[in-house]
């Protein structure tokens, strides 16, 4: 397949791509600056993008948008996520149906986010949205692929829990701390967290590319763990005490609405989905996961 990434050289998609290209499809990067072999340049900000350079496409993964896990949440910054994901995301969906023909598939990402804080409620892809700031940004992100869709192409909206990488992501940001003997529970623990190590999203992208029985919301996640849980397998794996807590009070103190959002929030997950469709985790299990991303 002819694959069509957006977001290339983020955390994600610079694992995606040689996976890709291993597994035999041709890769076009699309880039902001200019562009070289194999690479298509466009501007979002500016609504720009060489649609004629996109013929012959037949898959898009679209992983752009700006890190909701750095730099304090203000007005500004909110803002900038939410249009970092409403203009490339509407770009493409126009471009997309504008082709002739479209592609096959596109898989755009989404978050868990759209469930919002639901304690221990269960959610699977057929589970109404949630409250609340992030949920607000991924119904609209999502609902912003719909013109690609209604031209035919089989959209998915997948909904990527905490990314477990050593590279980047909420473990890279854990390490240090619990390895000097700071880690332990955030909050009260109960919340749950739904994860997915780095080359089980990367799996996941490609399965949701091939599999043509996938459309629509698909939860990119391998299991939910508890905060208690996460953190002693983590304290676990690097052989530290996980016995400093962080309070939530102190956790809003240090990091604002961020804080709520992304430590504090409870969003239990299935994968359904992609389950169903047979898609075989390569650690489906907290510990091996942690492993596994700190030796990939």
């Amino acid at each position: 397949m002819h694959v069509l990434v957006s977001g290339a050289s983020g955390l994600v998609g610079s694992k995606l791509v040689p996976f890709l290209e291993a597994n035999g499809h041709r890769v076009t990067r699309l880039v902001r600056r200019e562009a070289g072999a194999n690479e298509v340049r466009w501007q979002p900000d500016r609504g720009e993008i060489d649609a004629g350079a996109l013929e012959g496409i037949e898959g898009v993964v679209n992983l752009s948008g700006e890190s909701i896990a750095e730099g304090r949440w203000n007005a500004a910054k909110k803002q900038r996520i939410l249009e970092s994901r409403l203009q490339t995301t509407e770009l493409l969906a126009k471009t997309l149906a504008s082709l002739n023909p479209p592609p096959q598939v596109w898989v755009s990402a989404s978050a868990i986010g759209f469930y919002g804080d639901r304690g221990d409620e269960l959610l699977d892809e057929t589970a109404t949205a949630g409250s609340g700031y992030l949920a607000d940004v991924c119904q609209q992100w999502e609902a912003a692929t719909r013109p690609a869709a209604a031209a035919g192409v089989r959209v998915v909206n997948l909904r990527i829990g905490v990314v477990l990488a050593k590279e980047g992501g909420a473990l890279q940001k854990m390490l240090l701390p619990f390895k000097m003997g700071g880690g332990g529970i955030v909050g009260n623990g109960k919340q749950y967290w739904s994860w997915i190590g780095l080359s089980d999203l990367v799996g996941s992208i490609h399965h949701c590319l091939v599999n043509e029985s996938l459309s629509g919301p698909v939860n990119a996640v391998s299991d939910a763990s508890t905060n208690h849980a996460f953190t002693k397998a983590l304290g676990k794996v690097l052989k530290r005490p996980t016995i400093v807590p962080l309070p939530g009070f102190a956790a809003k103190i240090v990091l604002g609405e961020m804080a709520e959002a992304l430590l504090l929030a409870s969003t239990r997950v299935a994968p359904n989905q992609l389950k169903a469709s047979g898609y075989e985790f390569q650690h489906p299990e907290i510990e091996a996961a942690i492993r596994g991303a700190l030796q990939s």
